[in-house]
C-alpha cells in the first residue's frame, strides 16, 4: 500500500513539474489515460438517473418581469433553493456579449504560447492570478480530475490590470463586474426569500468577496476512467457558473445524477456550504461533478461569493432570526477561515465539509 501511495504521489509531482497541465498530456497525443486521474471502478454509474427521473430539470427562472413580478421570482427561488439547490436563470441583465468574451478569454489563456502560459504556473494561494491544474493535487486522496484551471481573486481587492494575462485581461474585469451587480441582486431575491429584509444578507458581507475560477476541460481519450471534477460541493455562500454548450455538468438530487443542460445565454446558481449553514438547512448546497468528454474541450467560468480566502474574523452560524423552538440551531458557529482549511485540506474527494459542523 506504502508503496503505491509514494508512486501516486511521485507521478503527481512529475506531471504538477511540466506546468503544461492535462492540456499538455492532450497535446502529446497520449492515448491511455495516466494512472493518477482513473476513477474507482464503477464510480461513474452508481447513481444513474432511474426512469422516474429522467423528466428531472433543473428550474429555470426568468429575471424578465422581475421589476413587475418580483414576489413571483423571488417564490421561484424559494422553491429552487430549498428543493435542488440549483437553478438557471435567463433574461438576468449580463449582456450576451460579456459572457461571449469571457469564455474566449478563457479559451485564449489556455490555448496560448506554452512558455507565456507557464509564467502564470503557482500553487501560492496569496497571488491575485494563479494559474495550475488541480488546487488539491497533493493534498487529496480522490483521482486527479481531466481539467487545468486559473483563479482570480476579484473582490474586495482587485488586482490591477496588469496582473491579469492581457489575453483575457478586459474580460475578466468586465465580467467580473456584471457578476457584482447581479449577485447584488440575487442576494437581494435570497433575502426577501428566507422571509428576512432584502439587505441581510449583504449587511452579514456574504457579497464582500468575489473568487473567480476559470476552467479548461480538454477531450479525454477514455472519459470512462476519469472525470472532469470530482463530486463536491463549494464552500461559497452563492456560486454563479457560465458554462458553454458542451455539457457535462450534473448534480446529485434524490439520490440520482441530473444534468445541468446548456441553455444558451443562461446563466447557473447554486446555493454553496455557507449559505446552507447560515439558513440553517432551509437552502441546500448540492453535491455536483463534470463529466469529462472524448471529443470537446468544455469551458466554464466559476464566480464563487466567498470571504473564505481573505483574513476575516467574522463568526458565522445559523442567523438568528430563522431559529425557535421548532428549529434548533443544527450547526456551530465557526470562521471561513476554520472551515475553508478542512475544506482545502481533505479536498474534492466527494464528503460534505458541513457534516464537521454540526452540533
Amino acid at each position: 500500500m506504502e508503496s503505491k501511495d509514494f508512486d501516486s504521489y511521485n507521478e503527481r509531482k512529475a506531471f504538477d513539474e511540466t506546468k503544461e497541465g492535462v492540456k499538455g498530456l492532450v497535446d502529446a497525443h497520449i492515448t491511455e489515460v495516466p494512472r493518477i486521474f482513473r476513477l474507482p471502478q464503477g464510480t461513474l454509474s452508481d447513481k444513474k438517473p432511474s426512469l422516474s427521473s429522467s423528466n428531472l430539470a433543473i428550474p429555470i427562472i426568468d429575471f424578465a418581469d422581475i421589476h413587475v413580478s418580483r414576489p413571483r421570482v423571488v417564490e421561484k427561488i424559494k422553491d429552487a433553493a430549498e428543493k435542488w439547490g440549483f437553478f438557471q436563470v435567463v433574461n438576468h441583465g449580463v449582456p450576451l456579449s460579456v459572457l461571449e468574451e469571457m469564455r474566449d478569454g478563457v479559451r485564449r489563456f489556455f490555448e496560448q504560447d506554452l512558455e507565456v502560459k507557464k509564467s502564470y504556473f503557482s500553487r501560492e494561494a496569496t497571488k491575485k492570478f494563479v494559474y495550475n491544474s488541480n488546487f488539491d493535487l497533493y493534498s487529496s486522496t480522490a483521482c486527479v480530475n481531466w481539467r487545468d484551471s486559473f483563479a482570480c481573486y476579484m473582490s474586495p481587492d482587485p488586482p490591477t490590470p496588469e496582473e491579469l494575462p492581457v489575453v483575457c485581461r478586459d474580460a475578466t474585469i468586465e465580467h467580473w463586474k456584471h457578476m457584482m451587480s447581479l449577485g447584488d441582486l440575487l442576494f437581494e431575491l435570497l433575502s426577501e426569500a428566507l422571509g428576512l429584509s432584502f439587505d441581510r444578507l449583504k449587511s452579514m458581507d456574504c457579497m464582500k468577496g468575489l473568487f473567480m475560477i476559470c476552467h479548461y476541460y480538454p477531450p479525454c481519450p477514455r472519459p470512462d476512467l476519469t472525470i472532469g471534477t470530482n463530486h463536491h460541493s463549494d464552500n461559497s455562500f452563492l456560486t454563479i457558473l457560465l458554462q458553454d454548450q458542451v455539457g457535462g455538468l450534473q448534480i446529485l438530487h434524490q439520490d440520482c445524477w441530473v444534468d445541468v443542460s446548456p441553455i444558451p445565454g443562461a446563466l447557473v446558481i447554486n446555493i454553496g456550504d455557507f449559505m446552507q449553514l447560515i439558513t440553517n438547512d432551509k437552502f441546500i448546497s448540492a453535491e455536483h461533478r463534470v463529466l469529462s468528454n472524448r471529443t470537446e474541450t468544455r469551458i466554464s467560468v466559476a464566480s464563487f461569493f466567498t470571504t473564505n480566502l481573505l483574513p476575516n474574523s467574522t463568526v458565522y452560524g445559523p442567523i438568528k432570526e430563522l431559529l425557535s423552538q421548532e428549529n434548533p440551531p443544527i450547526y456551530r458557529e465557526f470562521t471561513l477561515e476554520e472551515y475553508t482549511k478542512g475544506y482545502v485540506k481533505k479536498g474534492l474527494n466527494g464528503t460534505s465539509h458541513l457534516s464537521y459542523l454540526k452540533l
